[in-house]
């Protein structure tokens, strides 16, 4: 059964641009489907044909009229005064209605026998309960908690909520609906892992018909099992994940490649035949100009293939500073509170040469805190930072912030980077800021552009430390690869705020997790890190003796050898370290020969440092046996 038609849709908002030129496709009941393209292609416009808030002006939408379309990133209005709690029980209105109905019924049928009235009771009972009105408050509950909708979120003014926690509320609200048909609107941009994650274990079972507009790789490669892709205002078909999608774009490019560069060869051919047969022809011979008459349009007929073109790179590369010694960063005993809620204390962290750490943690753990007082930006209640003496920060925060919005994008690089005017021109070039576009005031930029013109601004600077808070928060696909690449690039130290776990999973080498005020430091990969807390849950809640144990999958490691010949540096830093370490220790041990106490204490530390040595051999062994592989 098919749940979304399109046939020959267009849509134009100014004479002459179609953003839609004859759309086609269909969706079938139960499809899981990434809808993908360049922002500006049409795609919210899409979605919002599908809800009915947008006209078309030419071609066929159809949906099934029994089935109820629910749009993620659509807020409706709430009468004043509704708390949370009022907007998520609007799911439950059509078994309310049943139930007051039933209540009804009931003291009608208390004054007197009457078939109908019972016949009717009898059917809203098995409705209301087919319905699950029985366990409201159990499902609502369980949505809640899956959110982050807490109680406290719950009693509050729907109306005095952020965005992001209004489209939170709202999509637990329609999940609460059991619609027949989502249409997600980059549902996981005001998400954090753990609600993004319980999205997706949510959208696996649910087994109605989604269509998913998303930046986030991670998401679309576990919920959706096909991509439409919307390409001048047409659609393009992939019969598999963002993965494939990929691979199967690229294969198509180059096929394409090979058969316009074919088909270029052989009219280079025929042109150089035809030119030959004119020459001839001039001699007065009919016959042989017909011919070469015949050979150009048959040359005309074979140019059926233009050359096929893809988005040009970003020319994107940090100005990296010489790094000398192993001391990047250290923290010893930091506290940090607003008023009575302590976000973190007593955090004891180190940071060497060559490390990339991602920093993780639920909203509102104080991740961004952290990085302000690393920055300056705040000051700790208690303990200190430390940074190298040859450590050079560029930082690129969640907010851009412009001291002089109303500048144009071009008077904003001469004052800040004191550069000439073509300098300036040639490096917003290389980030796509071209033609007129230069001339706009950075306050018309939309979240993304502003991200993409501090960044700009930051490819300038010498630096050895780089410091990104949520980089590719606003960012479409192609602009989250333009940044990757730079990262790529960059060979320095790096920390990183970050929800895109396809950028976590390239780049971080360590992890640290921020929850219940203190920091969790996890050497290695986000595979690794993966793995390890599902090992350390399935031990938690141990599984059935029948059930078969599901193999794990070996964790990607993208990036290619040149992180993992940072990593395996990274690991025998670490090794060398601890080995030092060890050796301070032995000294200390002998100094401590007389001392019971002391010595005691010390032995338990050398114990601790040896299970910790044994555990870095292993990770630098591994490392080093995976970079062989990828090298032989």
């Amino acid at each position: 059964m098919i749940d979304i038609a399109i046939s020959g849709l267009v849509k134009e908002f100014e004479v002459g641009k179609k953003i839609l030129d004859g759309l086609t496709f269909q969706v079938d009941s139960g499809e899981r489907v990434g809808l993908l393209g360049k922002n500006g292609c049409g795609k919210t416009t899409l979605l919002r044909i599908l809800t009915g808030q947008l006209d078309w002006d030419e071609g066929e939408v159809v949906l099934p009229p029994d089935k109820r379309v629910g749009l993620i990133s659509q807020i409706p209005v709430y009468p004043a005064g509704y708390t949370v709690e009022d907007v998520l029980d609007t799911a439950f209105r059509p078994l309310r209605e049943m139930e007051e109905e039933m209540e009804q019924l009931a003291a009608r049928m208390e004054r007197g026998e009457d078939p109908a009235l019972l016949r009717r009771y009898d059917q809203l009972t098995a409705a209301f309960e087919a319905g699950g009105g029985y366990d409201t408050d159990t499902r609502k509950n369980k949505v809640c908690s899956g959110l982050q909708i807490g109680p406290g979120m719950r009693e509050q003014l729907f109306d005095r909520l952020s965005g992001g926690e209004k489209t939170r509320v709202n999509l637990g609200r329609l999940i609460l609906e059991d619609t027949d048909i989502l249409l997600l609107d980059e549902p996981t941009n005001h998400l954090d892992l753990k609600a993004t994650e319980w999205l997706e274990e949510y959208l696996d079972k649910f087994k109605g018909t989604v269509l998913a507009v998303s930046h986030d790789r991670w998401f679309l490669d576990r919920v959706v099992d096909r991509v439409i892709e919307i390409q001048e205002g047409k659609a393009e078909f992939y019969s598999g994940n963002y993965s494939f999608y990929v691979v199967e774009k690229e294969r198509r490019y180059q096929e394409k490649l090979k058969q316009y560069e074919k088909e270029q060869a052989k009219i280079q051919q025929l042109e150089k035949a035809a030119e030959q047969l004119r020459i001839w022809a001039y001699s007065g011979n009919d016959k042989i100009f017909k011919r070469a008459q015949s050979m150009e349009k048959r040359i005309e007929r074979m140019r059926t293939t233009d050359r096929p073109t893809r988005e040009r790179k970003m020319e994107v590369r940090f100005g990296e500073r010489e790094f000398r010694g192993d001391e990047v960063l250290t923290i010893k005993g930091l506290s940090k509170s607003f008023g009575q809620r302590a976000l973190f204390s007593g955090v004891d962290l180190e940071v060497v040469g060559g490390e990339r750490i991602a920093l993780l943690g639920d909203n509102g753990t104080g991740k961004s805190t952290l990085i302000k007082i690393l920055m300056g930006e705040e000051g700790p209640d208690e303990g200190k930072i430390r940074m190298g003496p040859t450590v050079k920060i560029g930082y690129l925060p969640q907010i851009i912030h412009f001291d002089h919005p109303e500048r144009s994008l071009l008077d904003t690089m001469l004052y800040e980077l004191d550069c000439t005017a073509q300098t300036a021109r040639n490096r917003l070039a290389s980030f796509k800021f071209r033609g007129e576009d230069v001339f706009k005031p950075v306050s018309a930029l939309s979240g993304g552009e502003q991200s993409r013109l501090r960044l700009c601004m930051l490819m300038d600077e010498k630096i050895n430390l780089l410091i990104l808070d949520e980089p590719t928060n606003h960012l479409d696909i192609q602009s989250r690869e333009w940044i990757e690449e730079a990262v790529e690039e960059y060979e320095g130290n790096l920390l990183f705020v970050s929800h895109d776990r396809y950028f976590i999973d390239r780049f971080a080498t360590r992890v640290w997790v921020l929850e219940d005020g203190q920091v969790t430091d996890f050497r290695g990969s986000y595979g690794e890190y993966r793995a390890a807390r599902e090992r350390k849950q399935a031990q938690a809640v141990p599984a059935p003796a029948a059930a078969p144990a599901e193999k794990k999958e070996k964790p990607r490691r993208p990036g290619g050898t040149k992180n993992l010949e940072k990593e395996v540096a990274a690991a025998e830093r670490a090794v060398a370290k601890a080995e030092e370490q060890m050796y301070e220790l032995g000294l200390q041990i002998e100094e401590a020969a007389s001392d019971y106490l002391k010595l005691q204490e010390l032995y338990e530390q050398r114990e601790a440092l040896e299970e910790e040595i044994l555990k870095l051999y292993g990770t630098w062994e591994r490392l080093s046996a995976e970079l062989e592989e990828a090298r032989g």
